[in-house]
């Protein structure tokens, strides 16, 4: 590898890796701190609005829509504050992840009609969000990393 190379390497590559290191209790933290508030005022909007959403989920085919509305409204809520916190992420991401999926399918499906229509969709950007978080873990600022040690 002659000089140049070993240059551009290191402005282009090490420099930004060293400077992250300092950083990294910033990426789990705010994407948590983003769908949380998310998922938070989302599953109370629609705990306080039962009926509408029921008849959301009846109208996209969900079965047991009068048990599944407010289980899915009540652990977008709960799960939201625990993603904010840090607390329980991995299983609150995955459960929110699920959630997504089905989102996806059942309310967003006849839309797609191409794989860029679909990484179009919010509810994808979420499901990304949730996998991160629930292989990757919450980070160092998070009350999970605090029980955990």
């Amino acid at each position: 590898m002659n000089s140049l190379t070993k240059k551009f390497i290191a402005v282009t590559l090490r420099w930004p890796e060293k400077i992250a290191f300092y950083l990294q209790w910033l990426g789990p933290l705010i994407p948590r701190l983003v769908v949380g508030e998310i998922f938070i005022t989302s599953g109370w909007g629609k705990l306080q609005n039962l009926d509408q959403i029921t008849e959301n989920f009846i109208s996209w085919g969900i079965p047991f829509p009068h048990i599944l509305t407010p289980f899915t409204s009540g652990a977008e809520f709960i799960c939201g504050i625990f993603i904010a916190l840090g607390l329980f992420t991995r299983i609150s991401g995955g459960v929110l992840g699920v959630i997504m999926i089905v989102a996806i399918k059942s309310a967003l499906w006849d839309q797609v009609d191409s794989l860029d229509t679909l990484l179009g969709f919010s509810e994808t950007a979420y499901l990304a969000i949730f996998f991160w978080l629930a292989v990757a873990g919450p980070g160092k600022l998070s009350v999970d990393h605090w029980l955990t040690r």
